[in-house]
């Protein structure tokens, strides 16, 4: 079965491929001045995008693993997720504190079927 990869890079492909399903990697936000629910909404924009280039998009998430440097924020993070998915079924999720880069609040990565 052919395998997909999206920007693959030195380290890591910014999506990859096969068959049916699409896995992204760990997104981060670019901009890290921004405060949790920006950092957020920033990392959420870069997954619709992936997503869409790689021929599907957040009505078929399966599951989604976040990461965020303090667990204290996880309702604020939690308050954009829900605006992003609106409607939509909820994929299977896990949410965990964990040190991350320097000013890095939230990385999150997803799975999709297509």
């Amino acid at each position: 079965m052919t395998v997909e990869h999206l920007d693959s890079g030195e380290i890591l492909s910014q999506a990859t491929a096969q068959g049916d399903r699409v896995y992204l990697c760990g997104l981060t936000a670019s901009d890290l001045t921004q405060d949790i629910k920006g950092q957020t909404q920033e990392v959420l924009d870069k997954i619709d995008d992936r997503l869409a280039k790689m021929g599907t998009d957040k009505s078929k998430l399966l599951s989604a693993n976040i990461w965020l440097d303090d667990l204290r924020r996880k309702p604020e993070m939690n308050e954009v997720w829900k605006a992003w998915l609106g409607d939509l079924a909820r994929p299977a999720r896990a949410c965990v504190g964990a040190q991350l880069e320097l000013n890095v609040q939230v990385e999150i990565m997803v799975v999709a079927a297509r």
